[in-house]
């Protein structure tokens, strides 16, 4: 008979960097006793290195010490390791002053404490703050699923569901341009601003420049034996969005519906540039591959991202080959698509 082993999640793992001994072991001994997993620094340079080579899920930080202070070391963490962006980081101050406080809000702190500690609301606001994090994971780890189902139905030419819930414009098109479907992002672009319009059954861009490059653009990715990403800007006054296209399916199977292209469509008021620390914190992505993935979804091609950031076309292929497996994903379009439409372009009320 072979016994069956329970594999718990170890305990949230805080580094407490203080350089009081006294009050470092004090603190340390209270977050063990509550179940808390404790790493000790007695400065903001130990603390560095530790960082470096462990993955704290809270950090509690005096702000006045030697050689590397608590604001040193904050702005140190978020240079160095960006996956950490949303690891609660929590001062300790001596000060009850509301200037010390604004000055660690300014510079990315979560929380303060203030000495001499109070252990209950020390418990308490760790507890929290780890709640918060775990909430944010679990809404962008939802997200993420139900965008992968609604990816892996969009290349089946479906309208699934979800695709309402982003905040991107999608049009799916058939063969020969007919609008099969258009998400509510897209309806409502359509009928509140002037970029483009979906009467009858054809996206047609308002500009008549911006139109044939938006002919052309689908032309080109339509073609046969081609995994092309096509980008048009399509411009209205003095304002602009951009168009992403690209090719559905697999040739050998046609579409449940006939579509065979998707129209990723950037709302006029969402940030055109895609969070690099987003991106690490959403997929687990290296600083290299996320800026790969903010690159491409910026539209360009894989030798443009070869060039500008000074590697080889293999490295980039090798780095396409992990974002391919990390986003669950297998085509550069479906890829852009989840970058995209990440928690950045999701309506998560």
């Amino acid at each position: 008979m072979i016994d069956t082993i329970s594999m718990k999640a170890p305990a949230p793992l805080v580094l407490v960097v203080e350089d009081e001994p006294a009050l470092r072991r004090d603190i340390v001994e209270e977050l063990e006793e509550a179940g808390y997993r404790a790493l000790a620094a007695a400065n903001g340079e130990i603390a560095d290195l530790l960082i470096m080579s462990t993955t704290p899920d809270l950090v509690l930080c005096d702000i006045t010490m030697p050689k590397l202070d608590g604001y040193g070391l904050l702005a140190a963490m978020r240079a160095k390791r960006p996956e950490l962006a949303a690891t609660p980081f929590v001062f300790l101050t001596a000060m009850s002053e509301p200037r010390e406080i604004i000055e660690g809000k300014v510079r990315g702190a979560d929380d303060y404490l203030i000495k001499p500690v109070d252990y209950d609301l020390l418990l308490a606001t760790v507890s929290a703050r780890l709640r918060q994090v775990s909430r944010i994971k679990g809404h962008i780890e939802n997200d993420v699923a139900n965008l992968q189902a609604a990816l892996a139905d969009l290349a089946g030419g479906a309208g699934h569901p979800v695709l309402d819930l982003i905040a991107l414009g999608i049009v799916l098109l058939d063969s020969d341009g007919k609008v099969i479907h258009a998400n509510r992002a897209a309806q409502k672009m359509a009928h509140e601003a002037d970029y483009y319009s979906l009467q009858r059954d054809k996206l047609t861009a308002t500009d008549p420049d911006c139109n044939r490059a938006l002919r052309r653009t689908i032309d080109e990715v339509k073609a046969p034996e081609t995994e092309k990403v096509g980008g048009v800007i399509l411009h209205a006054h003095d304002s602009s969005i951009s168009a992403l296209i690209g090719k559905l399916g697999c040739e050998l199977e046609p579409s449940r519906n006939g579509a065979e292209i998707a129209v990723f469509l950037s709302s006029p008021t969402q940030s055109k540039m895609v969070s690099e620390a987003l991106l690490i914190d959403l997929f687990s992505l290296t600083p290299t591959e996320a800026r790969i993935a903010a690159l491409l979804a910026s539209g360009a091609r894989s030798s443009e991202v070869a060039q500008k950031l000074s590697i080889s076309a293999t490295t980039v292929s090798f780095h396409m080959r992990n974002l391919f497996q990390k986003t669950g994903t297998n085509r550069q379009i479906d890829l852009v698509a989840m970058i995209l439409a990440g928690p950045m372009a999701v309506r998560l009320s």
